[in-house]
């Protein structure tokens, strides 16, 4: 073994460790329904613009597109527009592949300030359900010739919505590529943390999740990135497409 395979495979070990190290889980778990309850994600910025995610989940994204390369990444919900930044500027690294983002309602001042950044020439947005008929439509419009694909969920965050993404995203996902719903970590925490929001413990991403995977076998959840990332808003949420 080379010194390169060598190191992976040691990482490899710390990371299935950590996986099983109750006090650092619990420090990990107290430490995030902390900083969800003080805000701590929504204080971070991408080249500029709102980012509201954690830092350890977008290093993950970057881990996931710099291996897959994909010619398209779809994610749901925009918001400030953060994200879907982040992911183009990864793929202007690359040298090639565009970013789709849906919305239901795609606010102007975001709006204008997502098209008049540097990377927005790898951004196409599309305002809608991401459900509905219609915008499905758009996408598979959108995905065509498109050999490799990723989605990322982070729209309304209820079992039902996001069930009903699942179902109709998991088919544009190329084999080896990911389908990740975000706020999958609402199952883990208290219910009264989410009393202004319609997903709470028992409804939310995590519980779509495992339905969909129990009818779905052509995807599995990547544990070692949770095992890896310890502080993370989608446990269970990055699934690699197998088949």
């Amino acid at each position: 073994m080379n010194q390169v395979e060598a190191y992976k495979e040691e990482c490899k070990k710390r990371i299935e460790l950590q996986g099983k190290n109750e006090k650092l889980l619990k420090v990990s778990s107290n430490f995030t329904e902390e900083t969800i309850r003080s805000g701590y994600s929504y204080n971070f910025t991408w080249m500029g613009r709102p980012i509201i995610q954690y830092p350890q989940d977008m290093i993950a994204m970057q881990e996931i597109i710099w291996e897959v390369k994909p010619d398209l990444i779809i994610e749901t919900g925009i918001a400030h527009g953060g994200s879907i930044i982040y992911y183009a500027s990864i793929l202007e690294l690359i040298g090639k592949g565009e970013v789709l983002g849906i919305d239901i309602d795609i606010r102007e001042h975001n709006k204008i300030e997502i098209e008049r950044h540097p990377m927005s020439k790898r951004i196409s947005m599309i305002q809608g359900s991401s459900i509905s008929e219609s915008i499905i439509e758009q996408v598979k419009t959108f995905a065509e010739g498109k050999k490799t694909v990723m989605v990322c969920l982070d729209s309304n965050h209820t079992h039902a919505h996001v069930l009903k993404e699942l179902e109709l995203y998991a088919p544009f996902v190329s084999v080896g590529s990911y389908l990740v719903a975000f706020d999958t970590i609402v199952e883990d925490l208290p219910a009264d943390l989410y009393n202004d929001r319609p997903w709470s413990v028992g409804d939310n991403p995590k519980t779509a999740v495992h339905e969909f995977l129990k009818a779905n076998d052509g995807f599995i959840i990547n544990k070692e990135i949770d095992n890896k990332l310890l502080v993370s808003v989608a446990p269970d949420g990055y699934m690699k497409r197998i088949k």
